[in-house]
Parts: C-alpha cells; sequence; structure tokens
C-alpha cells in the first residue's frame, strides 16, 4: 500500500477530530462574543445609573455624604460641599473623622464627626450613640457661619457585595431660628401678659375663656382655675350681657375688627366693677376666625370721681341737697309732661332771721341749721317731690304728683312741725322758723315756664314774711304787684340767664414788659333785648339779693371755659370773678372742674378771682374751695388787693396764687406819692411770696411805666383796651 496506505478508519478519525475543534472554536467564539454584549449593556446601564445618581445629588438641597464602612469618605454632594465649605475633590478618601467641621450638640457639647455619620443604634444596644434624625450644629474650619442639620445616616449596597455607609444632612436652621423666634415671642407675650398691669385674657372663637392673667383674675376677685371655661359674658352684669355679645357678634362677622366697651363684671363677692374692654379677633390664615384676645382696664375709681363730679354739679355740698341746676331742670322736665296743670307745684321757703343766728354764732352754727332745716325739708316731703337748696337759706321744693293741691299743704304743715323743736348746736338750743310760698302749675303761672312758677312762689313768699312770718302763702294773681320791682327782676334776670342774654366781654392783660397780651379778664354784660348791653352795675345787686348769683357765676364759668376751648390754639387764660358766697355755695367750683374736663381745657388757662372784700368773714367752706380749685390746678387771684383788712394776712392763710392791684392805688399815680409807695411795698410782698403781680385800672403810659417800676409784671385797663366780645390775639 502507498501513500494512500492510510487506512480508511484514520482518516474519519481525523476529520472527526479537526470537525470537533472546529465546532468548539465556534461555540467559543459566540460566547465571547455574547459576553462582551452583556457586558457593554451592563457598562452602559452603570453609566446611566451614574449620572442618574449625580442629577439627583446636584439636584437635592439636602447635603449627602458618602462613605465606607471603614470610615473613608467617598463623595459628597454639591450641598454637603457648600455645607462644609470644602470640595468633593478635597475630601475623598480622607478619614471621616478628617472632614473640615466642627460639630456640636443642642446643649452646646462637642460631638466627635465619626459619631455624627454612624449609623443609628438601637436602644439595647450600645449606649451613647447618636439617635436617627438628631440635630448637630456643623461649623467649618474655614469660618463659615454655622448652620443646623438634622442628621440620619442609612446602609446601602456597594458595588462589591458588600454595603456603603449614606449620610443625609437637612438644613434646619432656618426652621430653627424660626421656632426660636417664635418662642422668644411666646415667652415675651406670657412675660407681658403674666406682668401687665391690667387684666388680660385669651378666648376661642365662642367667647369661652382659655387664658387669663393675675390682673384679671385679681380684678374678679377668683382664681384662674375657676374662670377658665367659661363664657367671658357670664361674669357680666345682667343689663350689659346682651351689648358685649352684640359686639362679639359684630367680630365674628366682619363688621368691626375691635370693639371698646364700657361695662359692669361682677365679683365673686358680689361687688361690680367698672370696666373699659378692648377686644380683638384673631383669624386663621383661610379667614375663619380662631381666639379672641382681650384687655380689662379697671375704671371704677375714674367712675366713680366722675360720678361724685356729676352728682356734686348738680347738688349742693353742704346738705346734700339738689342744686339751683338741678332744680330748674326737674321744674322744666315737670312742666313739659302732658297734664302738668294740677299736677305740679313748688314750694320756696326761706329761713327767719337766720343772718341773725350767723352773725351772733358764726358761720360754723348757720351750717348746722342748715343741715338740719334740710333734714326736715326731706321728712316733710316723704319722697314725693324734689328738695333743692338754692343758696344761703333760700330752699326749694317742686312736687309732681297727680294730687298736687292737696300734696304741697300736707308737705308745708310738715316743715312747720318739723321746725318746732330747736336746732341743737354747739350746746345751744336755736329756735328756728320759716316762711313759705306756694305756686300751683295753673294758668297763667304756666305761660312763664320754670322762672314763673319760681317767680310766683316768690312773690307768695314774700307776702308770707310781709304777713308775719312763720306762715306760708299760696300765689295768687293779686300778688303781682306786691314786691314787683323785686320779683319782677329777679324773674327776668333769671330768664335772661337760661336763655343766654348774659354775655362775656374779654379785657387784655397785658406784659408790661413786652406789651404782649398774656391773658384776659372775662367781664360779665347783660345783652338786654330792649334795654341794648347793659353793665353789671345795673344787675348785680339784683343777682345777690335774690340768690341768683350762683347762676350767673355758672354761666360766666362756663362761658370762658367754652371760649378758651374754642382758641386753644393761641394759648393764654381767662380769668373770671368770683365772690366768697359763690364759693361758700360749693357749686362754682364743681362746675369750674367739670366744664375744664368736658371742655378738654388745661386748668392753669383758667383763673378765678376773688374780691378781697367778700373774705372779711372768711369761712372753712370757702378755704376749702380755694384749697380745691388750686389742688386742681386752678390758679386763684385776690382782686382788689391792698384794700380791706391786713394783706400779708391774706397772702400767708388763704391759698392763692397771684394778687391785682386795686384799682384806687392805680388811680392815685403818679400824682400821689402815697399810692407809689403803697403799690411799690404791695409788689415787693408779693413777689417776695413768688406771686404772680397784675395791677389793675392802668388808663396812662406813665401809670403802666410806674409800675413796672415798682416790680408788678402785668397790666390792665382801658389803656390796653375796655374788652370785646371774642378776643384772638393772645388768647
Amino acid at each position: 500500500m502507498g501513500s494512500g496506505g492510510l487506512t480508511s478508519p484514520a482518516v474519519l478519525v481525523l476529520a472527526a477530530v479537526v470537525v470537533a475543534g472546529l465546532a468548539a472554536a465556534a461555540v467559543l467564539l459566540v460566547a465571547r462574543r455574547r459576553h462582551e454584549r452583556e457586558l457593554t449593556a451592563v457598562r452602559t446601564e452603570s453609566a446611566l445609573l451614574a449620572r442618574r445618581l449625580d442629577g439627583v445629588l446636584t439636584a437635592t438641597r439636602d447635603a449627602v455624604v458618602l462613605h465606607s464602612s471603614t470610615g473613608r469618605v467617598l463623595g459628597l454632594n454639591a450641598a454637603a460641599a457648600a455645607l462644609l465649605d470644602t470640595t468633593s475633590r478635597a475630601v475623598e478618601g480622607l478619614p471621616v473623622a478628617e472632614l473640615p467641621a466642627s460639630w456640636r450638640n443642642e446643649a452646646g457639647q462637642a460631638v466627635a464627626p465619626t459619631a455624627v455619620l454612624a449609623l443609628p443604634v438601637l436602644p439595647a444596644a450600645t449606649a451613647g450613640g447618636p439617635p436617627q434624625g438628631f440635630v448637630v450644629g456643623v461649623t467649618p474650619m474655614t469660618g463659615a457661619p454655622e448652620r443646623w442639620v438634622s442628621v440620619r445616616t442609612q446602609q446601602v449596597p456597594s458595588p462589591g457585595g458588600g454595603f456603603e455607609l449614606l449620610t443625609t444632612m437637612v438644613d434646619m436652621t432656618g426652621r430653627r431660628d424660626m421656632d426660636a423666634a417664635l418662642a422668644r415671642s411666646e415667652a415675651h407675650f406670657r412675660v407681658a401678659m403674666e406682668n401687665a398691669p391690667i387684666g388680660m385674657l385669651l378666648t376661642d372663637a365662642h367667647w369661652s375663656i382659655q387664658e387669663v392673667n393675675a390682673a384679671f383674675t385679681q380684678l374678679l376677685g377668683a382664681p384662674a382655675s375657676t374662670l377658665v371655661g367659661r363664657d367671658l359674658s357670664a361674669l357680666s352684669h345682667p343689663d350689659d350681657r346682651a351689648a358685649e355679645r352684640a359686639h362679639v357678634q359684630r367680630l365674628l362677622t366682619g363688621e368691626d375688627t375691635r370693639f371698646t366697651l364700657e361695662k359692669r363684671y361682677l365679683r365673686a363677692d358680689g361687688q361690680t366693677v367698672w370696666v373699659v374692654l378692648d377686644a380683638v379677633l384673631v383669624r386663621r390664615a383661610d379667614g375663619t376666625p380662631d381666639h379672641f384676645v382681650a384687655q380689662v382696664r379697671d375704671v371704677t375709681e375714674s367712675r366713680l370721681q366722675a360720678e361724685m363730679l356729676a352728682h356734686r354739679a348738680m347738688h349742693d355740698p353742704l346738705t346734700g341737697l339738689a342744686n339751683r341746676s338741678l332744680m330748674q331742670e326737674v321744674i322744666q322736665a315737670a312742666l313739659e309732661q302732658p297734664g302738668a296743670e294740677g299736677r305740679v307745684a313748688v314750694l320756696v321757703i326761706d329761713l327767719d332771721e337766720f343772718k341773725q343766728i350767723n352773725d351772733r354764732f358764726g358761720h360754723a352754727a348757720g351750717d348746722e341749721v342748715l343741715v338740719h332745716v334740710a333734714g326736715v325739708l326731706r321728712a316733710a316731703t316723704a319722697g314725693r317731690g324734689t328738695v333743692a337748696r338754692l343758696g344761703g337759706d333760700e330752699f326749694v321744693i317742686v312736687i309732681h304728683d297727680p294730687d298736687a293741691p292737696r300734696v304741697v299743704f300736707e308737705v308745708a304743715a310738715g316743715i312747720h312741725h318739723g321746725l318746732r323743736s330747736p336746732v341743737r348746736t354747739q350746746r345751744r338750743r336755736l329756735p328756728v322758723a320759716a316762711s313759705i310760698g306756694v305756686a300751683l302749675a295753673e294758668h297763667p303761672v304756666l305761660d312763664g315756664g320754670a322762672m314763673g312758677i319760681l317767680a310766683a312762689a316768690d312773690a307768695a313768699l314774700y307776702r308770707a314774711k310781709a304777713a308775719g312770718r312763720g306762715r306760708t302763702e299760696v300765689y295768687d294773681p293779686s300778688m303781682a304787684v306786691s314786691g314787683a320791682s323785686k320779683h319782677g327782676a329777679a324773674a327776668e334776670l333769671g330768664r335772661a340767664i337760661d336763655t343766654g342774654q348774659l354775655v362775656l366781654h374779654y379785657q387784655p392783660v397785658v406784659d408790661l414788659a413786652t406789651g404782649a397780651v398774656v391773658g384776659h379778664e372775662a367781664l360779665v354784660r347783660w345783652q338786654h333785648p330792649e334795654r341794648g348791653l347793659l353793665l353789671p352795675g345795673s344787675f348785680l345787686s339784683t343777682a345777690e339779693e335774690t340768690g341768683l348769683g350762683v347762676a350767673l357765676g355758672l354761666s360766666v364759668v362756663t362761658q370762658a371755659v367754652a371760649h378758651l376751648a374754642r382758641t386753644a390754639e393761641h394759648g393764654g387764660w381767662v380769668s373770671v370773678n368770683a365772690s366768697g358766697d359763690q364759693l361758700g355755695d360749693g357749686e362754682l367750683t364743681a362746675r369750674v372742674l367739670s366744664d375744664l374736663a368736658r371742655y378738654r381745657v388745661r386748668p392753669g388757662r383758667l383763673l378765678v378771682e376773688l374780691t378781697e372784700a367778700s373774705l372779711v368773714a372768711t369761712g372753712t367752706r370757702i378755704r376749702h374751695e380755694l384749697s380745691e380749685l388750686r389742688r386742681a390746678g386752678v390758679p386763684v387771684l385776690l382782686d382788689d388787693f391792698g384794700t380791706g383788712v391786713s394783706p400779708l394776712s391774706y397772702l400767708r392763710d388763704l391759698p392763692v396764687d397771684g394778687v391785682k392791684l386795686d384799682m384806687s392805688f392805680t388811680a392815685g399815680i403818679p400824682e400821689d406819692p402815697a399810692a407809689v409807695r403803697v403799690s411799690r411795698a404791695l409788689g415787693a410782698l408779693a413777689r417776695e411770696m413768688e406771686m404772680m403781680t397784675i395791677a389793675g385800672g392802668i388808663e396812662t403810659s406813665e401809670q403802666a411805666h410806674q409800675l413796672r417800676s415798682a416790680g408788678w409784671a402785668h397790666g390792665q385797663g382801658w389803656l390796653f383796651g375796655a374788652g370785646q366780645s371774642e378776643p384772638v390775639e393772645g388768647v
């Protein structure tokens, strides 16, 4: 066999081996290509996931640090780099402990970075590990501001099959600052509320009390535990609850944003307190009512003072009876009622020989008699009318009763009976009797109104005194002639006062050094509808004799204060004259104080001038009224200074702030050297006692110059103006 001697089986084996090798190679090639394709897909997907992760880490506002289980930094996002004031490249591979920042807990204690970025431990595990989500302060080593973050660390799988740590830090600085600000605000509110001198409270939207401060509990006389949960209006006086609830409802409906209400609360001990309640409604963000904040200010004392002033303005301070103003209001109101005829009567009572009691035993004894008589009149009237004292020893009783003609005689009889027993005073028994004039509301008396019926009763009184005193007379038309001049003039003057015919003219008072007007004196005039402008000499004596002096003085005070209110922008002051009788009555002082408060005029802008002659027999009541005016800030001047008794004793003993030189001294300047010497001496005396000085009656420039040289600071008289009805410049 030759080369072709290979046997056929061998060839077949070799061919099979070759074929098998080729097949294996083909299989391997296919597997390799498949692996490469899978590896490429994995790499593509890994790159995509990496890009997505980078995008998430870059976009998130939270700081993220990736670190290995062995404690090395693998990476951090931009927010973490900004938090640590570094870069990712600068810290990658560093141990966590070497992160460029310091850490502290909320107690201010330093915390290790490895503890901050550690996995949370269970409560049963090692104690002292940081809790998940705990808050720390982180301060970069570069000196950047401290930030407060909430830290959370968790495991994440690593590519090698193990795990890595991912720490997330949420910036809490703004929220923490806001919480701290809210806490401070809440603390300030609590401190302010608890220590406020006035009552403060919070209620819910239904007006139920939620919180109260100490001042409110003291005001109500009840502990907070008994007040919380109660409806606030339930604590109010029953007569005030409806008004309070109405105001609350207006806030709830949006008609008002707040309200202020003067009202009463009932204390736990049953007493009533007056308060001013201020309340505002706080709404939620959506506009729905959330709660009320209320302040309660105690005004019991000020209201009591106001009521006392109002009472005093209408009542006689000595006897407590109604005064002339209130009496006239009562008469007018009674006469305006339907069917007044036959239902209204007036008694005018005048004590017999009362002047002798004052002259012999003094004003203190006279006051005791007047107080006793007031009690007799009240008892005789027995609630069937109003008892008033007009001044001095003159009283009036107004009867308003369906059977007035009968009642008026019962009252008159009761007065005479009550005065039968002598008055006990200063260990003496003083007999007192009274004359009474009665007028019934009948035509034509009704045509004269309140003053008409008073004039009629006064005419009957005049008849009673003329007929022997200690008796009662009833008015009839025949009495219109008897004593007509006095009583007619009194009725006419009374109507003039009531209708505003008495007007004020204002004479300027100047600074003698500069000539500037610093104030005015109010001078009363009667603008008579028929006789024209009347000076005081034509009607003042009538006012004094008929008891109208007080009413006249009240009119002057009110007009002067109203004038000061109208001219407030000009400053300056106005003085009004007052007699001892007017001040002794007490009503004038009350009117001064009430008008100043009503017109909101500073007390120092109104001065009261008191004539020296009227003080020769000064009583304690006049001194009291002067002191009260001075305490209220109303200056008192002594008019006609230098006449009468010793000026030194007056300046030493009386509560006065200044003096006005009597014009009799001014008139003698410069011709009378004695007048010059006296004016200089009186001025020096007043200045030594630091008093205001005014020289009156100046008519020439030479007099003004001499008085200024003598030390008188201010001047008044015809040289500077006679006075006008509405001065503006200087006042």
